[in-house]
């Protein structure tokens, strides 16, 4: 009878190759909100490390030799895994066996390594090309090779989950990150998945503490996205509020006086990355239609005029009108426009009037085209 019974402890043990001398691998669990610290133990010499825990669900663990060297394991009853790695990349071992669950999430990270580096290239790239007066025909062709891999792992991502949609490995995909806060799946744009994981997951694990979380994250989330259609709804064929900031040349423009032309009121930040991919896009637009009547009145949530600047001259934004009141998220716009992200934009009729929210990329293109046929 006792053969046919599942341990309730999970064994973790490896080989880490070229290992430094003193140095500790630490067992976290992963809880709703925290991790609880499980054990560590000091890597022998040969770079040998052995954990035991008590498993009665399946739950998830980070095993780790600091913050930006982990692996994450979910762990069930009497799982035995066995990782050899190298000691300063843990969470990409050479091999990984018993755990299936473990192993799928092992995979996942390496694709998504794989198009963090091409992104990183295309930044290598851009920083190459600073001088070069070429520089917007150069970001034009990286901002539309850096939109193919996010495209590319976004696919690669809600594949995975409608692959593994029964085990908690679906929760984890939810949350991937390429960076800091910029995330693989948008809750907006990609809310379907998330219900879809939380429909899934309720009914297989309905007493898992991090289910139970995610089922309170999607209820909050639907009233986010209620909320954000409701602001779209009020926002549209409102005045704008009027905004009176300094340029960097310290004069006071005020939005209103851009009044008789078709605006386009965009906010954004030098150190925000996916605006400085947007760029482009306002430049090229500029360029069209301005002598048609188009302008661009765009505000700065930078800290320092030095980024700002620097910003603008990268980018070859100098032929607009800018202002900032240097405050990041606590500049007076931010409330006036109930911004929660950036990039975002508002585009306002020859009267000031809001015709349009968050027109990105080809979007803008079109509306401007339809505008001024």
């Amino acid at each position: 009878m006792s053969s046919g019974c599942r341990s309730n402890v999970a064994e973790i043990s490896g080989i880490l190759e070229n290992p430094i001398a003193g140095k500790y691998i630490y067992l976290d669990e992963l809880l709703p909100n925290q991790l609880k610290r499980i054990d560590s133990v000091l890597i022998g010499s040969d770079g040998k490390f052995n954990f035991k825990k008590d498993v009665t669900t399946p739950s998830f663990c980070i095993l780790k030799i600091d913050n930006n060297n982990f692996l994450t394991a979910l762990l069930d009853p009497g799982d035995e895994i066995v990782i050899h790695a190298f000691f300063d990349s843990l969470g990409y071992p050479s091999s990984l066996t018993g755990s299936k669950s473990t192993a799928l999430m092992v995979e996942y990270n390496r694709q998504l390594r794989n198009t963090i580096n091409k992104l990183s290239s295309l930044n290598e790239i851009y920083v190459e090309n600073i001088d070069n007066p070429d520089l917007y025909k150069v970001m034009e062709s990286l901002d539309s090779l850096s939109q193919i891999y996010l495209s590319e792992i976004n696919v690669y991502t809600k594949n995975y989950i409608d692959e593994n949609l029964t085990s908690l490995v679906s929760l984890v995909a939810l949350y991937q990150q390429i960076a800091p806060n910029v995330y693989v799946l948008n809750p907006m744009q990609d809310f379907n998945y998330f219900i879809k994981v939380d429909s899934a997951l309720s009914k297989h694990y309905p007493d898992n503490e991090l289910v139970k979380s995610l089922h309170e994250q999607i209820i909050d989330m639907a009233t986010i996205i209620e909320s954000r259609t409701s602001d779209n709804e009020i926002l549209s064929n409102m005045e704008a509020p009027d905004i009176a900031l300094p340029t960097p040349q310290g004069d006071i423009v005020r939005l209103s006086s851009t009044r008789g032309s078709i605006v386009l009121l965009d906010f954004w930040a030098a150190w925000c990355a996916p605006c400085r991919m947007e760029n482009p896009n306002l430049v090229k637009a500029y360029d069209k239609y301005h002598e048609k009547g188009f302008q661009i009145y765009q505000v700065s949530l930078d800290r320092t005029k030095e980024a700002w600047m620097q910003g603008i001259k990268d980018d070859n934004l100098e032929r607009w009108i800018h202002v900032s009141d240097l405050q990041y998220w606590n500049s007076s716009v931010v409330t006036q426009y109930r911004i929660e992200a950036i990039p975002y934009n508002c585009l306002l009729d020859e009267n000031g009037r809001i015709i349009a929210t968050n027109l990105r990329g080809e979007a803008l293109e079109i509306k401007l085209a339809e505008i001024f046929q």
